[in-house]
């Protein structure tokens, strides 16, 4: 079994992409500029989007965090979109999820200029996705591509297994897999809560991908020996060991399926690492018009 070391490969692409930054830098090209919108105080939400601002200093961006109480309006939001869309200093922008429940998530996430667009959410961009051509990739699908791609996980033929459809992750990274590239060309099927036989399917599969958000679920019975697991789950589960009172848990019984694996993504450490610097690229992506002229 080989762990998968999603933090040292993060830390190797931020130092790619600081390398390149100051190379736009020092041929009169300004410093890549990501804002991101953070609404209300969920902790989850404050976590990630300090380690998004910390990830910017890291890669030489320009960073800037517009900060809203749970209590803000759908159209205050939408007018500070529209401002952030307009700002030709700022390359890309992230409005933070969950939303609370008085706003519209899709209103909101298709507010945003698709050529802005870094977290890949946008209908324009995940249609681009779907049928192939360039687009900003959703980020944690983004991650878990180029971990496969970094351990030099071999897909091409491989009977593939994503547990959940979120439009996140799930679907994505289903839609990945089985495009024409490297990583990719595998044979994927999708098991979600309404699935018969998952158990059968996830036996049958040589790479299993499972982001339900259910913690523990993916089960050393239901695992052949050789597979790789790429575990997407981020659950808060409570915890005396630590001093938040919570620790991460993921949806894979890592201590016992670990041993039957090839490959296996720890939680924290894995996919985590992989989603913010896949946010980056994005980033980087839009400065440099790479995709969007």
């Amino acid at each position: 079994m080989k762990l998968i070391d999603g933090k040292k490969i993060a830390d190797a692409v931020k130092q790619e992409i600081a390398a390149e930054v100051e190379k736009m830098v020092a041929s009169g090209m300004k410093r890549p500029h990501l804002a991101a919108i953070l609404v209300g105080h969920d902790g989850g939400s404050e976590t990630y989007v300090a380690h998004k601002v910390k990830a910017c200093e890291q890669c030489g961006f320009t960073s800037t965090l517009l900060r809203f109480e749970a209590e803000v309006t759908e159209a205050e939001l939408l007018t500070t979109i529209d401002k952030l869309n307009k700002d030709t200093d700022v390359d890309g922008f992230i409005v933070q999820l969950p939303l609370p429940k008085h706003i519209d998530e899709q209103k909101i996430i298709e507010a945003i200029d698709y050529r802005k667009d870094v977290d890949g959410f946008h209908p324009i961009n995940v249609g681009r996705l779907s049928i192939g051509l360039p687009c900003f990739l959703s980020a944690t699908p983004q991650g878990i591509l180029e971990l496969l791609k970094r351990y030099e996980i071999d897909t091409k033929g491989k009977n593939c297994v994503v547990l959940g459809r979120s439009n996140i992750v799930g679907k994505p990274v289903a839609n990945l897999m089985m495009q024409k590239a490297m990583p990719g060309d595998a044979t994927v099927t999708v098991c979600h809560s309404r699935s018969r036989d998952i158990k059968e399917h996830c036996l049958n599969a040589d790479i299993i991908i499972a982001a339900l958000g259910q913690p523990g679920f993916l089960t050393a019975d239901m695992v052949k020996d050789g597979a790789v697991i790429i575990d997407v789950g981020t659950t808060r589960v409570p915890s005396t060991e630590t001093k938040s009172g919570f620790r991460l848990k993921g949806d894979v019984d890592f201590e016992n399926v670990a041993p039957k694996c090839s490959f296996i993504t720890p939680v924290p450490g894995g996919v985590g690492p992989m989603t913010i610097v896949s946010l980056m690229k994005n980033t980087l992506l839009a400065a440099r018009h790479d995709i969007y002229k």
